[in-house]
């Protein structure tokens, strides 16, 4: 279990349509949510991911001041360049962000990162799901797209 998380849009949107939102609270003791965040997801109408934040107790919304010139130089959207300054500003947080540039601007300055995925994964090894397989095809039919090349390697990692 992580001690600290910050989410970006995606992970709440697909965990919170496939009714997994539980498996991100039961990731980390304490769940932070970027305001930038927040507001994709009620301008993208997102009912679950909206419910979710207005509902949890769980879910802490944080506002990130600024986003360092090194993030912003990456042309990211507003809610991952929040997630990963307020990572950035919280040495040890991991960062929950889908997006393949997003990921990559994160290790780049120094934020570790995990996916939907891999937070699927974690649950797996925790004992939190009985099968990885299941959870991941809704959020792919929900559409979460992940390579077939990714899921098996992935899937893989649990025994499946």
């Amino acid at each position: 279990m992580l001690e600290t998380a910050v989410t970006n849009t995606s992970p709440l949107i697909y965990l919170g349509r496939t009714e997994n939102l539980h498996l991100l609270e039961s990731s980390a003791r304490n769940v932070y949510v970027p305001e930038a965040v927040v507001a994709e997801i009620r301008a993208g109408h997102d009912e679950p991911a909206a419910r979710a934040i207005d509902a949890s107790t769980w879910l802490k919304v944080v506002s990130v001041k600024a986003v360092p010139p090194e993030i912003t130089a990456w042309n990211l959207g507003p809610g991952e360049s929040a997630v990963i300054a307020w990572g950035l500003a919280n040495p040890g947080a991991r960062a929950v962000i889908d997006d393949r540039e997003g990921r990559r601007c994160a290790a780049q300055v120094g934020v570790k990162v995990v996916g939907t995925l891999g937070l699927i994964l974690a649950a797996k090894r925790r004992g939190a799901v009985p099968a990885a397989r299941p959870v991941v095809e809704a959020l792919i039919a929900s559409g979460l797209f992940l390579s077939e090349e990714v899921v098996d390697a992935a899937l893989g990692l649990v025994g499946e």
